[in-house]
């Protein structure tokens, strides 16, 4: 019987976590709170990463000062009292394009909403994309593996990432729409779009809830995002794939003949985010959708995690 050169007997990744015959180099785990951190600083190191983001920063802000400048004629008051002559929404409520001049807290909310049914989840599709497909596309996903990253550990990293990007993104849309809602109409615009006066601190509670909400929507897309990029080294293939059954989705729900349909696709949820402009909050819409989110989500971690387990090299 033969026996081999310890030194130059490979590691497989099955036996990166056991015991290491004797002879051969231990070779330790990489923490999982640097892997962590070296995903979010490589992610945010991307120039198109920087360049979506600071997109999504401004749209709100553009889309105030439009909303401000094109707008002609008295508008609804939102403040309870007579109905002007300006335009009047479902239920007598002025429509949140409208309410958007008068109202700092609609705007974030508004430009959220409006940004969830294309822009943000791109956003979310292009870094999942990069996470898996692009990486392997330039073979810096061998690199993870001799790290050595189990491929478990490997999803939770990159899932992390899509995660952060996320959040942030959602973010930094109400950042920027409160902002500016507060410069075009001040804190006296603090106003739902039932007519009631807001203090500080229920806007801000529910920004922080739009934010959570459209955090979990989000990482339902960026679930599916990295089934299929763990399936492809394409990563243009991912966004398209992404995007292509959103607008499908969108499209989809134009058809009342297809209702029955309505309650399994993931873009149903975003115009439950409108409750939160009014008073009383409902969370019967928020919470059909998290549920939907979270369905997606464990449905795509899944297939990815499949995917990767099995995969050769």
């Amino acid at each position: 019987m033969t026996t081999q050169d310890p030194m130059s007997a490979p590691v497989t990744l099955a036996e990166a976590g056991a015991v290491p015959p004797e002879g051969l180099p231990a070779r330790r785990r990489a923490p999982l709170a640097r892997l962590l951190r070296a995903e979010v600083r490589w992610i945010f190191r991307r120039p198109r990463t920087l360049v979506v983001l600071g997109l999504l920063a401004a749209l709100p802000v553009i889309v105030g000062i439009a909303v401000d400048l094109t707008l002609d004629g008295p508008v609804a008051p939102t403040t309870g009292g007579p109905v002007g002559e300006g335009p009047i929404g479902p239920g007598g409520e002025p429509p949140i394009f409208v309410t958007m001049v008068t109202s700092a807290f609609v705007l974030p909310l508004g430009s959220l909403m409006t940004l969830l049914i294309l822009l943000l989840p791109l956003t979310v599709a292009m870094a999942g994309a990069d996470a898996l497909a692009g990486e392997q596309d330039h073979g810096a996903l061998r690199g993870w593996l001799l790290a050595p990253v189990a491929r478990g550990r490997l999803l939770v990293v990159k899932s992390f990432g899509v995660l952060v990007v996320a959040l942030v993104a959602a973010a930094l849309v109400v950042t920027s729409g409160l902002l500016t809602g507060l410069a075009l109409a001040g804190t006296d615009g603090l106003v739902s779009m039932s007519g009631t006066e807001l203090s500080v601190g229920d806007v801000l509670w529910r920004l922080a809830v739009a934010i959570a909400w459209a955090t979990v929507y989000l990482m339902g897309v960026g679930a599916v995002a990295l089934a299929i990029s763990a399936s492809t080294e394409h990563p243009m293939l991912v966004v398209v794939s992404v995007l292509g059954g959103l607008i499908v989705s969108e499209v989809l729900m134009q058809f009342s003949a297809l209702d029955w349909l309505h309650p399994y696709l993931l873009p149903t949820s975003v115009s439950s985010l409108v409750d939160l402009i009014r008073d009383p909050v409902s969370f019967d819409g928020l919470g059909e959708g998290v549920v939907r989110a979270l369905c997606y989500l464990v449905i795509g971690m899944s297939l990815a995690y499949a995917r990767l387990t099995t995969k050769d090299g």
